[in-house]
């Protein structure tokens, strides 16, 4: 059966880029369906796996190989991570972007029969799976998650009563606890007890959660404005453009603005925050990149910001986000 119609939208580093080759551009461009359509995408840096109507497909510059038997993939720069009916297995970037899948995979872990209301990757029967080693961890008998997301040093999961955990590395804020120090174990954040989630995102070094009712919280870094709060980095960039061609060494207008404001930027948000959509918008749906965020509105509408955006836009977002 083919799959579900829909237009899939490609932004930022192609893989053709990411192989030195020359790419589309910055985007948005069309990330090509074909006949089957396209239902599904994983994405890593420099390939991408995508869910057709025929089953699974790795692209990358200048390919397009399918993976048959697969159901599931979680794509790093190291590992592919490819979750079937009776196993998950863990192969090298190199073979999985080969010929074929030959060889002896990097790991492996059977899998028992799967109930109807089967999670999706990274969660396995027991725990979580990772691409990269050690490839498996356990998780807490009391923890009870519907949903895990992986950032570069930390994972949030979502728990059967949409309540939010996380632990790992918190150097950036990115646990949500109000410190900075690591979690070896999945801790609750206590800033949104009480408040059902629905669904969660994890980042390079910053989170996101959605609530029921459609509300937005973020935390962790917001070096590059991937919170949607001001960022000093940002500001420091415009006043950049802004002074340039200025010919002089004094202090323009634009970086006195910046210092006497210095205090209200936001480098480090080590609480959930409620942002103020425009137009009090409700969410539907969070992502994170490495340094950027995209939400989709209960709408249908697609809001990003943070690194990688046209300064206006970001600056757009400055305008109309707010901290409560």
């Amino acid at each position: 059966m083919a799959a579900p119609a829909c237009l899939w939208l490609v932004f930022g580093f192609s893989p053709e880029e990411a192989a030195g080759e020359p790419g589309p551009g910055p985007g948005p461009w069309r990330l090509e369906a074909g006949p089957e359509g396209i239902s599904r995408v994983w994405p890593a840096w420099s390939y991408v796996v995508v869910e057709t109507g025929a089953g699974l497909e790795v692209r990358s510059a200048g390919l397009r190989r399918p993976l048959p038997g697969w159901a599931e993939a979680l794509p790093s720069e190291t590992h592919l991570v490819l979750r079937g009916a009776a196993a998950a297995v863990a192969w090298r970037r190199e073979a999985a972007l080969g010929a074929a899948l030959q060889g002896e995979p990097a790991w492996s872990r059977p899998l028992p029969p799967e109930p109807p209301w089967r999670r999706p990757l990274p969660l396995l029967p027991g725990g979580f799976a990772t691409p990269r080693p050690p490839f498996f961890t356990a998780l807490p008998a009391g923890v009870r998650a519907r949903r895990l997301v992986l950032g570069t040093e930390h994972a949030l999961a979502l728990g059967a009563a949409g309540e939010v955990f996380s632990w790992g590395g918190g150097r950036h804020g990115q646990l949500g606890h109000g410190q900075l120090e690591a979690e070896l174990q999945p801790r609750l954040v206590e800033a949104l007890a009480g408040v059902p989630m629905r669904a969660v995102a994890a980042g390079g070094w910053h989170s996101a959660s959605v609530s029921e009712a459609g509300d937005l919280y973020m935390w962790g870094w917001n070096e590059s404005g991937q919170l949607a709060l001001p960022s000093k980095a940002l500001a420091e960039e415009r006043a950049r453009d802004e002074d340039k061609g200025a010919g002089s060494t004094k202090l323009m207008p634009c970086q006195e603005q910046l210092a006497a404001q210095d205090a209200a930027f936001i480098s480090i948000q080590a609480f959930p925050a409620l942002l103020d959509l425009p137009q009090d918008l409700e969410v539907s749906m969070v992502s994170c990149g490495s340094r950027h965020t995209a939400v989709v509105t209960r709408g249908g509408e697609l809001y990003t910001w943070g690194w990688g955006l046209p300064c206006w836009c970001v600056r757009a977002m400055f305008q109309h986000i707010g901290l409560q």
